[in-house]
């Protein structure tokens, strides 16, 4: 390297100084990156300033049950080994159009539906959580009957299979609400000999038929053939007209080979801040999904 003639006469004090200047810059330049890193903004808290856990992000599940048809579920792992799993199936058509990386504020405003949005809780009570979309082969959703059928019970079928193996050696529910309950309860109908849930859930269960490609209800699946624990979940106020409350007494007695069942009515929560079939209202259970998982959760390891 050559040498600059004039800065090599300086006196040496001069060079000292520099030399000295030198090292703090280079001194300098090695804290940077850690300083900036530490600036690096962390993960955004959840409501009440708690950081989500990195299990709150979920994972996505891809199968093919059928030839040509492809199935996707959002799976979200509790933070210790799961003491049970359990399949969500949402209402309406059933379409979740899943992300590939599900974060912790995916489908959880108070107008995304009841069990999508109260994932988190049943993740935190220990379950391994799983929301199911609907199949490739059904790009309008779960309608005209689909979920009474036996492609729909096969999608399924594989779903559980999957959650097992990921979720060894604890029991796998069935949790649905409103249309989803149809899927719950038909799905362990028809899967009652072999590869069905240990469990179902059924809340804010439609049992009367709407309008349109959706008339099918819960109490056209041979409930009479489930033979494992079922809950009968509803919202005392619940306004919607395809799922009054009153009609859980009939959906509970059509069910009369499950080996322990039972209806829980809850009560309260907030106004309603959408038509009475939405989730933002008392068939969404809106105010009280705390009390309402808790005590579907409790419900599951009590017998």
């Amino acid at each position: 390297m050559p040498v600059d003639r004039h800065s090599a006469r300086e006196p040496i004090a001069a060079s000292a100084c520099r030399a000295i200047g030198l090292a703090a810059l280079l001194l300098a330049l090695a804290v940077v990156p850690d300083a900036v890193a530490q600036q690096r903004p962390a993960p955004a808290p959840l409501p009440g300033g708690q950081r989500p856990s990195p299990n709150a992000f979920g994972t996505v599940i891809e199968l093919s049950p059928r030839p040509g048809v492809s199935l996707r579920a959002a799976a979200f792992a509790p933070d210790q080994s799961p003491r049970g799993a359990a399949i969500l199936f949402v209402g309406g058509p059933g379409k979740m159009t899943i992300p590939d990386r599900p974060a912790p504020g995916w489908q959880t405003q108070e107008t995304s539906n009841f069990l999508a949005r109260t994932r988190e809780l049943f993740r935190k009570a220990g379950l391994f959580v799983a929301v199911v979309d609907a199949p490739s082969d059904q790009s309008q959703g779960l309608i005209n009957g689909f979920r009474l059928g036996a492609a729909h019970a096969t999608d399924i079928a594989a779903l559980i299979g999957e959650v097992r193996r990921r979720a060894p050696d604890v029991s796998v529910w069935l949790v649905g609400t409103s249309r989803g309950s149809i899927s719950a309860a038909a799905v362990a109908a028809r899967l009652a000999e072999r590869g069905g849930p240990d469990g179902i859930v059924l809340t804010s269960s439609v049992t009367r038929p709407g309008g349109g490609t959706m008339r099918d209800t819960v109490l056209d699946a041979e409930l009479p053939v489930v033979r494992v624990p079922a809950l009968v979940v509803y919202h005392r106020a619940d306004g919607c007209e395809l799922s009054p409350a009153l009609d859980a007494g009939s959906l509970l007695g059509k069910l009369s080979k499950a080996p322990r069942k039972e209806i829980l009515l809850l009560d309260g929560g907030s106004p309603p801040r959408s038509p009475p079939c939405e989730p933002a209202a008392p068939h969404g259970f809106l105010g009280i999904e705390e009390q309402a998982v808790g005590a579907i959760v409790d419900w599951m390891f009590k017998g």
